[in-house]
């Protein structure tokens, strides 16, 4: 039986990009009639259960990063050996052990919003990189002297001398608040996951 929920999970998979198979055990006529009701891009039938990591192996050998839903104990060497085993929460105790990642519900649009999730958080890891990193390029070498050689003499302009003192070193009360601002930024942005909508 086909869940009424599997079309709008499938088509939210290509709206991501994701290319979607179907390993079924069924007869090659019922697959291939529920792949094409669904909009499923490949359909691999009368595959039987211990074949099923053989298909996973078969689609990473094309160079694809595969993940792998299943709910059954037959499931689980294949969810094991997908790049990200997904399991559905309301199948076996093997199956979810066996995955990566376990579904609360019996929602397969769970995917979905797992990917999506899964996006935007490397996409805040990304963006957190780069502003940490950015704040250390910019002020440690201040902090460990690199303008020394310029105002050694003490020649610092008077209206920089309360950041840089009078020789070029960066204040250190003002390299402690950048450090506290640093983390606050990385933070603060982290934090917007929580309004991501999936």
């Amino acid at each position: 039986m086909v869940r009424n929920e599997s079309k709008e999970a499938v088509e939210r998979l290509h709206s991501l990009g994701l290319e979607v198979a179907m390993l079924s055990g069924d007869n090659r006529r019922t697959a291939e009639a529920i792949g094409r009701k669904l909009g499923i891009d490949r359909v691999v039938a009368e595959v039987r259960p211990e074949d099923k990591a053989t298909e996973v192996k078969r689609l990473q050998a094309e160079g694809k990063r595969v993940a792998m839903v299943g709910d059954g104990i037959n499931d689980a060497p294949a969810l094991a050996q997908a790049d990200v085993g997904i399991a559905i929460g309301t199948g076996t105790d093997v199956a979810m052990e066996a995955a990566d990642l376990t579904l609360i519900s019996g929602d397969v649009r769970g995917v979905t919003r797992a990917i999506e999730l899964s996006k935007a958080t490397v996409r805040n890891i990304e963006q957190n990189l780069f502003w940490a990193f950015a704040y250390n390029v910019l002020l440690i070498p201040v902090a460990a002297g690199i303008l020394y050689p310029l105002f050694s003499d003490g020649s610092v302009p008077e209206i920089l001398r309360p950041v840089l003192g009078e020789y070029g070193f960066l204040n250190p009360v003002l390299a402690a608040a950048a450090m506290a601002l640093s983390s606050v930024t990385v933070v603060s942005n982290a934090l917007r996951l929580r309004r991501v909508k999936v």
